[in-house]
């Protein structure tokens, strides 16, 4: 992990888990929840330590590996600075205590950053928080550390688990994605971006990647992260039961899962446009390294998923902009735009999908929302059905 080359602070200062200094009283190895009657699964005698165990098994998947870093150096931050003691001494009462912290972190010039702005982990602008947790949130923080307390315990670093004793609420439905374009505001986003300048070769370079982007986003609806991660070689064709030959796009997805993807002729055609404006081949060859989307202008390598991030983000800002010029009668839809983000194409996707009736299942596992067993890898039928279903009834409609 690069972190570990993070400078250090000094001591008392809030720093990320690779650069914390922690008192030796602080550090956890007199914990009062340590287990010391079985023998231990891992060498940590620190709660850094410990922590730093229970991530390792994350590295492989950076998304995971940074949402489940976060909540815990929060909790080991708060712990050692606000509650004075180690990690392995909180009990059940801290644990409440800091639940009502993650909904108003305080003093904020120590644990807020300035302006909600993210700064590097080495800065020494660099702080846990952005502003106060939603509860949405704060119960994605209580899931994530209820799962790294458990394993300390399975591991025999911790005696008990302090949030085992927290009420859980009976699970409620699941509530409706509200997070979505709908069709008049997709066709909005495809106007900014049919409207872009093309008249030199960056522009066109712009403009194609631009589509290319989008409607890979839309049509398979990918989270940026894999965007990031997979490369054009994960492309492949195969001919179905009635001799079509279909494209599919392998993708290796969050928790390290790999599902295969319904790669339209639609999408594929994006895919030449943008690959011949590139100087390539219009389809890519199995095992090609090129990374899914590339840098204007730049070598093949892949783009961080902050860099696409913001390059949806700015089409959206642009599309708000022009809704606004229609008059106050479209500030509402304007300011919806303006609040999306790169995510809200793979919401958007799956609404769409769902509203033109293509098989739930289908959607499901187009998405990757639920986990494929290791039989239904032979099982190539359903596979073709979902893909004749996607490609007659979703399509992005340039």
């Amino acid at each position: 992990m690069q972190d570990c080359l993070a400078p250090q602070q000094a001591e008392g200062e809030i720093a990320p888990i690779e650069a914390l200094r922690v008192p030796r009283e602080l550090d956890g190895s007199r914990g009062s929840n340590r287990e010391w009657d079985v023998p231990r699964q891992i060498a940590a005698n620190t709660d850094v330590e410990a922590v730093r165990a229970w991530l390792a098994n994350f590295v492989g998947a950076r998304t995971t590996f940074d949402a489940y870093r976060k909540e815990a150096e929060r909790l080991l931050l708060w712990s050692i600075w606000e509650a004075g003691k180690p990690l392995s001494s909180l009990t059940h009462e801290d644990w409440l205590l800091y639940q009502r912290f993650l909904a108003s972190p305080t003093p904020r010039q120590k644990w807020v950053s300035e302006n909600g702005r993210k700064h590097p982990r080495s800065d020494n602008r660099w702080r846990p928080f952005a502003g106060p947790l939603s509860p949405a949130s704060q119960r994605q923080a209580s899931v994530i550390l209820n799962s790294m307390f458990a394993w300390l315990v399975s591991a025999g670093y911790l005696a008990g688990n302090p949030l085992s004793l927290s009420r859980h609420r009976k699970l409620r439905q699941v509530p409706r994605i509200e997070r979505y374009l709908d069709e008049d505001l997709w066709q909005q986003v495809k106007a900014t971006i049919d409207a872009l300048p093309r008249e030199t070769p960056r522009e066109r370079e712009r403009y194609f990647r631009l589509r290319w982007l989008v409607t890979l986003c839309y049509v398979c609806g990918l989270r940026i992260s894999e965007i990031a991660e997979n490369n054009m070689g994960n492309f492949f064709s195969r001919r179905d039961s009635d001799g079509t030959e279909r494209w599919w796009l392998e993708i290796l997805g969050k928790g390290g899962k790999v599902r295969i993807v319904p790669a339209t002729n639609e999408l594929m055609a994006e895919l030449g446009r943008y690959r011949r404006e590139l100087s390539y081949p219009p389809m890519p060859v199995p095992g090609e390294s090129t990374p899914l989307l590339l840098p204007i202008g730049g070598v093949p390598k892949a783009m961080s998923r902050g860099g696409i991030h913001d390059i949806i983000k700015s089409v959206f800002s642009m599309t708000a902009e022009r809704i606004k010029l229609k008059g106050p009668e479209h500030a509402h839809a304007a300011s919806k735009v303006a609040q999306a983000s790169a995510h809200w194409l793979r919401h958007t996707a799956g609404s769409h999908m769902a509203n033109k009736a293509v098989d739930l299942r289908h959607i499901r596992d187009n998405l990757g929302h639920a986990s494929i067993s290791t039989t239904s890898g032979y099982l190539h039928a359903p596979d073709d059905s979902r893909h004749a279903d996607t490609e007659e009834k979703h399509r992005a409609n340039w």
